[in-house]
């Protein structure tokens, strides 16, 4: 069994990003905006360690999706969570549907020391030939902090206009706040229309 074996029949989603971005607070939030009593208040945020290794969080949106933290220490291995990842899937044919995979990128908006190397990071994910054909959301968090770059500085920065139009991917961008609550429905609603596809 591969590393990303434990993904079952979720749809299974990998969240990459540099250390510190914030991936275990908005995980932790989107776990609670999915329960029934989290829709109406997400209140303080929880306190949060860095992820050392992957953490496995199943939301109920619509069907479960499985979604596969990977800590940003691991970044020169993530590749090795993409097949195994991928590989997962239920038979198509006797009318049930095939298993997908997403990806969500986080990036740091109120730090501009981390844009070049998550740009980086970022190229290099696009590019890799097992995830050719799965959807990208884009997620620039930190937007509540008095020093965040607005997402048309982020945007510019990384050129994200040239990355859209030469990436095989379908490219989607939010901007957050995983800590107040900012644009989490945006990510919810990605969610929906991308388990309709």
């Amino acid at each position: 069994m591969g590393m990303a074996g434990s993904c079952g029949t979720s749809l299974c989603c990998l969240l990459l990003g540099a250390t510190g971005v914030g991936k275990t607070l908005l995980v932790k939030r989107l776990q609670k905006l999915s329960s029934k009593c989290g829709a109406k208040d997400l209140g303080d945020p929880p306190a949060t360690l860095p992820t050392v290794g992957t953490n496995l969080t199943d939301l109920p949106i619509g069907r479960k999706i499985t979604i596969r933290e990977l800590g940003g220490c691991m970044g020169p291995i993530w590749s090795s969570y993409y097949s195994d990842c991928h590989a997962v899937l239920v038979s198509g044919r006797q009318g049930t549907d095939w298993v997908r995979e997403e990806i969500k990128y986080m990036i740091d908006a109120a730090n501009p020391t981390q844009i070049s190397a998550s740009c980086v990071q970022l190229l290099s994910v696009l590019s890799a030939e097992q995830l050719t054909s799965v959807p990208v959301l884009l997620i620039f968090n930190k937007i509540d902090l008095p020093c965040y770059m607005s997402l048309v500085e982020m945007k510019s920065l990384f050129r994200i206009q040239d990355i859209i139009a030469c990436a095989k991917q379908v490219i989607t961008v939010v901007e957050i706040s995983a800590r107040d609550g900012r644009g989490l429905s945006d990510i919810m609603k990605w969610f929906q229309s991308t388990l309709h596809d």
